[in-house]
């Protein structure tokens, strides 16, 4: 790929990349000097499973392998220990490394099933902190000052709310950015939350006369109630390891407006191309896809399979009538179809009908603001409570 096409896919979906201008000269750079980036992402296995919400940045990887770098993926199963405070108000409790050695074998199982391994470096970060003597870590202290970790937002709330910080706060970030020293990373990416720490990594790389690395953010992806952010703990999250039957249908709970996000920030696919189909059929296509990627091909179209019987089960009746139509420019509007085919009595009862909450189209309701135009393709209309329609667009 060329600088440019690496860059279209690369910035995809990121919030930031700093300093302005950096990726860019980074892949001239390793083009110029015929050598892949080390693109660097650390995760804590705080917790024994990934979720989607941690795979944002797990897809980011992968699409660097894709233009031909090395990925690090690094297990802090040190800082793992300490507890990372990022948009948490009080200090997590510190896990055993036991616990996050346990953790770390379940996160190398998964990850390599949207990572290529030939192209990924497992690191643990114990290998270099757990050698530091209480000298080196001075030394490195030394290198930030309290009014700089003061200005990570967390920390200056809560030290103008008066609440504690404990000393061992202050070390997570600078050693998480050491990681980047031992490493010579030349991208290391994080979630939006993890920006204060990644500046730390491109601060000690200058205080220890190594190039500084670039920062690529990632937002975080919501969880299934289109709020909050993705978490185990708040019950809105689809996990990795989960059976196919209840990926795909968590995935059908996701609003539309999020479902785009997910392409966005999950896969690779054209956004033009996906908001072209009916929002139905892009949800179905999308748990399908994720679920192909978790549990192999084919997975996909057996729970999509699945999910369509278990719902013809509990709503449709035996004689439902099949209808043809054209498609005109390519598509049928939806309005048109209810009318011609005898479920309304005119289009304007039609459109009432939708503005009703009337109408749906393969067990979702279609709302006023939706295109209302089926393109090409199988479709199941409900209008209100009796009616049915088992509708081709060809």
């Amino acid at each position: 790929m060329n600088i440019q096409e690496q860059m279209e896919l690369l910035s995809r979906g990121a919030l930031e990349i700093l300093p302005a201008g950096s990726l860019e000269a980074k892949l001239k750079l390793a083009q110029k000097e015929g050598r892949p980036l080390r693109v660097k992402a650390g995760f804590d296995p705080t917790a024994p499973d990934l979720h989607l919400g941690h795979t944002v940045l797990i897809e980011k990887l992968r699409q660097f392998q894709h233009c031909g770098h090395q990925v690090v993926f690094l297990i802090g199963d040190f800082t793992g220990t300490i507890g990372d405070p990022t948009g948490k108000n009080e200090t997590r409790p510190p896990l055993t490394h036991d616990e996050v050695l346990l953790n770390a074998e379940t996160y190398k199982e998964q990850v390599f099933k949207i990572l290529d391994p030939k192209q990924t470096e497992v690191r643990f970060n114990s290998e270099w902190l757990g050698n530091l003597t209480a000298a080196d870590l001075i030394r490195i202290a030394g290198k930030a000052t309290v009014a700089r970790m003061l200005e990570r937002d967390d920390f200056e709330k809560r030290y103008k709310g008066g609440q504690s910080i404990a000393i061992h706060e202050f070390l997570y970030p600078l050693v998480q950015g050491y990681d980047s020293v031992a490493l010579d990373a030349d991208v290391e990416l994080g979630g939006n939350d993890q920006k204060f720490n990644l500046l730390m990594g491109r601060q000690l790389q200058d205080a220890y006369g190594k190039a500084q690395q670039v920062i690529l953010t990632m937002p975080l992806l919501e969880g299934l109630d289109g709020v909050n952010k993705m978490s185990k703990s708040l019950n809105n999250y689809v996990g990795v390891a989960e059976p196919a039957k209840e990926q795909f249908g968590k995935l059908m709970s996701v609003s539309d407006e999020l479902m785009y996000k997910y392409y966005e920030l999950l896969t690779d696919l054209n956004l033009d191309e996906i908001k072209a189909k009916h929002p139905m059929e892009a949800k179905k296509s999308l748990a399908a896809l994720i679920v192909d990627r978790f549990h192999g091909e084919g997975a996909g179209q057996a729970a999509r399979e699945g999910f369509e019987s278990q719902f013809a089960k509990k709503e449709i009746p035996d004689d439902v009538p099949e209808v043809t139509m054209a498609a005109e420019d390519g598509s049928v509007w939806i309005i048109k179809a209810l009318t011609s085919n005898g479920l309304t009595a005119s289009n304007g009862e039609a459109i009432r009908m939708v503005k009703q909450n009337a109408l749906s189209i393969d067990g979702e309701k279609v709302i006023d603001k939706d295109h209302q135009l089926l393109p090409g393709g199988p479709y199941l209309i409900k209008l209100g409570k009796r009616k049915f329609l088992n509708l081709t667009v060809a």
